[in-house]
């Protein structure tokens, strides 16, 4: 390099010139992206043992085998111009296989009802109201987040069976699965911490560092140490493939 170039380089490139061949400058990004893995691994565990009891635990207490029962009572639409509104004072009556009563409720203002704390066996929710059909609908309570019951003018009986509806186990399923592969990513971010700090392969580092980014660990936290890692990491390029020792001689 001429001395013109020498002396048209800035302070700032001369300050990356110095991290760039300094080893704690690697050590640096090594630890940033081991940080944000980790991060990663706890956001990805929580994921998997917390799921299942906070899916179900919004319905069920599982302690006492009771749940509640939420939804909404509205007015058919019809030929897309009328209908749709919430009904309110409408009486929500639910009971249980042997025709008994077992909860209540009647609709407010936004056609809301909840019935609560009642058996998580099978029941069945009826809207009766003059003047239009009404609706029996067979339920597991705490399968639903919410029931939603549409009131169609006319006569006679509607029955829906939800029984078979329910869609906890499979949110559970795929928040696993989410948990899962958030995990197996940090882990993945921390062996790119470690193949940055040994300095081995700058491949392996940024290659198994961008799959730790995956983990989102704190949300975005954990990405932005990672991506401050994988900076550092690859400013010292130069220096991956050689042991410290060698590079301090």
């Amino acid at each position: 390099m001429s001395g013109d170039d020498e002396s048209r380089r800035t302070r700032f490139e001369w300050w990356l010139e110095d991290l760039s061949v300094d080893p704690a400058t690697r050590v640096a990004g090594a630890i940033l992206i081991i940080l944000g893995s980790f991060l990663g691994v706890i956001t990805g565990s929580l994921h998997i043992t917390a799921d299942i009891g906070d899916v179900l635990s919004d319905q069920t207490d599982s302690s006492e085998g009771l749940a509640d029962v939420d939804g909404g009572v509205y007015s058919a639409i019809i030929d897309n111009s009328s209908g749709g509104d919430a009904m309110e004072g409408v009486t929500v009556i639910l009971e249980n296989e042997n025709g008994e009563q077992i909860g209540s409720s009647v609709t407010d203002s936004g056609g809301r009802f909840a019935i609560t704390e009642v058996a998580r066996e099978s029941s069945v929710v009826i809207v009766e109201q003059s003047g239009y059909i009404t609706e029996r609908v067979l339920i597991i309570p705490g399968d639903h987040a919410q029931i939603i019951i549409t009131l169609t003018e006319g006569e006679g009986v509607n029955e829906v069976d939800m029984r078979g509806e329910s869609h906890l186990k499979d949110s559970v399923l795929i928040t696993t699965i989410i948990g899962s592969l958030t995990l197996l990513a940090g882990i993945a971010g921390l062996f790119g911490g470690v193949e940055a700090y040994n300095g081995k392969s700058h491949f392996r580092t940024q290659f198994l560092a961008y799959l730790g980014l995956w983990s989102q660990g704190l949300m975005f936290i954990g990405p932005l140490f990672i991506l401050i890692g994988m900076s550092l990491a690859y400013l010292t390029r130069d220096q991956f493939g050689f042991s410290d020792g060698a590079l301090g001689d």
